[in-house]
């Protein structure tokens, strides 16, 4: 996300510095933030306080997980610039180095800036959420969609966001949404799948847990889930083989796909370690 959140408009600069500020803010964009960092430093051997520069050194920390390091240079920037989009740098920096209450309170001050930056509110609601706080995270995401309609990491927020408090049809709303923008989604395809499957709607939960895996066939849980859902449908063979598929794609998932699957209403269950093996082996006993 940290790469979105730097424009031309931001870093217009100056003649010395603009062709400079230019060059990071294309680094960052092609996920280069080592090299937008060593611009910025060079910027800010000739002027330590120079804001553009710094919101850019900080972006670019940021984006190396070196959240903490990023405080410092994006406060400065932030009481510079008094620009949303550095504003909500600083609270994802905040944030990730263990202080969200400090990253609320600036994500507040965000949100009032003009003009409305979307980015923000996607922000607030994921700290809102992270305190548990579902009602307030679904405003910030409508707010932030209100903005930026096409948008779909804010729909995918909000459906989540639905999930948690138990709302599927307006979860499946949110993530139809975010399919229609990015088909190819896997949070938008993975909500969608437990906004049906937690109503026991398994066949419709089966076909996106599907496509999820079309795109990220590695992903072990998905195949559990998808799993559950062939089993609760009746399609014994057919689960039974996702369970192994998840089994065999990560040795170290074993435990847990053998004991989902003795877990399972429809599953199996073994007395001899041996012929579970066997079992999941696909070989007969």
């Amino acid at each position: 996300m940290a790469n979105g959140l730097v424009h031309s408009g931001l870093l217009g600069g100056g003649v010395n510095s603009g062709d400079a500020l230019q060059h990071a803010m294309l680094a960052l964009d092609r996920q280069r933030p080592q090299d937008a960092q060593r611009i910025a430093e060079e910027l800010l051997k000739a002027d330590p306080r120079h804001a553009r520069a710094l919101h850019i050194f900080g972006c670019a920390l940021l984006m190396q997980g070196r959240a903490q390091d990023a405080i410092a240079p994006l406060e400065t920037a932030a009481r510079e610039l008094r620009h949303p989009e550095t504003d909500t740098l600083l609270a994802m920096a905040l944030r990730q180095a263990g202080r969200p209450e400090d990253a609320l309170s600036r994500l507040k001050r965000a949100t009032k800036r003009q003009p409305p930056y979307a980015a923000a509110f996607q922000e607030l609601g994921a700290v809102l959420s992270a305190f548990g706080r579902d009602d307030e995270a679904i405003e910030a995401f409508r707010r932030g969609l209100a903005i930026a309609p096409m948008m779909p990491e804010l729909s995918v927020q909000l459906g989540y966001a639905f999930l948690r408090r138990r709302n599927f049809a307006d979860a499946k709303a949110a993530f139809v949404r975010a399919l229609e923008i990015s088909p190819a989604s896997t949070d938008a395809l993975f909500g969608m799948a437990k906004a049906y499957q937690k109503v026991g709607d398994y066949e419709p939960a089966a076909d996106y847990f599907r496509r999820y895996l079309l795109i990220r066939p590695q992903d072990v849980v998905i195949w559990l889930d998808l799993g559950h859902c062939l089993l609760e449908l009746g399609q014994s063979d057919a689960g039974y083989e996702c369970f192994r598929t998840a089994a065999h794609r990560d040795p170290r998932r074993y435990g847990d796909a053998l004991t989902q699957l003795a877990a399972s209403g429809r599953g199996r269950f073994w007395l001899k370690p041996s012929a579970a093996a066997q079992f999941m082996r696909g070989t007969k006993s």
